[in-house]
């Protein structure tokens, strides 16, 4: 049974957060807060582990976090689950992304964790500059082991070997495509699907309260298993056949203008 109230889970980037000036439009800030005086509930979904949600913490209020794929879920600064990847495996995984020929990226609760020395991959090393200049730098690097992580991403070119890297991962790890080489790597008990059933068994609210705003494939498993899923204008293909609504890009107020459509401000 549906009831008024609804739960409302966004995707960061490409979603909430414009990927062309790195900012959450007035209009999506609005719409969020219209929805929240309404009585829904709001919830960021993200591939981000808890340590790179900060910046959009100032930039829109919500109810709560569901962060790395659904490896750590927080509501109103309580805990619900979490997930750490476990300490000798995670030592492993450094040695196999080495020994396949990839760039990786450690994704933790508290940092995200790069190789001392830089790579020879463009997207990682912007990255890592990206977290360093918002001030997000971790204290160690993979050449120190006194660490954890929930979940990994890696970058392939040529010269890698991403398919003895997905054989060493066996079926533990999900392999997510998010093109030009960049692949994210998440357990694979847990997603943006196992986030949305952990906040609405909190709530006591059905499946169908549930509306679920993204545009990339690491969207794919809340789009397959939510009822009512919001597609952003500029999209993955493959999460096209499970939309129920399509919007506008973010730039182009998508966000409020979807949430005024399905009347939920």
């Amino acid at each position: 049974m549906t009831s008024n109230r609804k739960a409302l889970f966004f995707d960061i980037d490409g979603t909430l957060l414009s990927e062309v000036n790195r900012n959450v439009p007035e209009s999506a800030k609005r719409a969020v807060a219209k929805a929240r005086a309404n009585g829904h509930l709001v919830f960021i979904n993200s591939g981000r582990t808890y340590s790179l949600i900060g910046p959009i913490k100032g930039l829109v209020e919500v109810d709560g976090y569901c962060c790395g794929c659904g490896t750590r879920v927080i509501v109103d600064d309580e805990v619900l689950f979490s997930f750490t990847i476990p300490h000798e495996r995670g030592l492993q995984i450094k040695k196999d992304i080495i020994k396949y020929n990839l760039g990786g990226i450690l994704e933790g609760t508290e940092y995200c964790y790069f190789r001392k020395d830089r790579t020879r991959f463009t997207q990682l090393e912007q990255i890592r500059d990206n977290v360093e200049r918002d001030g997000h730098g971790a204290p160690y690097t993979w050449e120190d082991d006194c660490y954890d992580f929930d979940k990994f991403c890696v970058f392939a070119d040529e010269q890698s070997d991403l398919a003895g890297f997905s054989r060493a991962l066996g079926l533990e790890y999900n392999i997510i495509d998010r093109g030009d080489g960049f692949y994210e790597c998440v357990p694979a008990d847990y997603s943006k699907a196992t986030a949305i059933d952990v906040v609405l068994e909190k709530y006591g609210m059905a499946l169908e309260d549930a509306y679920v705003f993204g545009d990339s494939t690491n969207d794919l498993p809340m789009f397959e298993h939510a009822k009512n899923c919001i597609l952003m204008g500029h999209h993955d293909v493959e999460l096209e056949p499970y939309a129920t609504f399509f919007t506008k890009n973010v730039e182009d107020d998508g966000i409020e203008y979807a949430m005024k459509k399905l009347k939920l401000i």
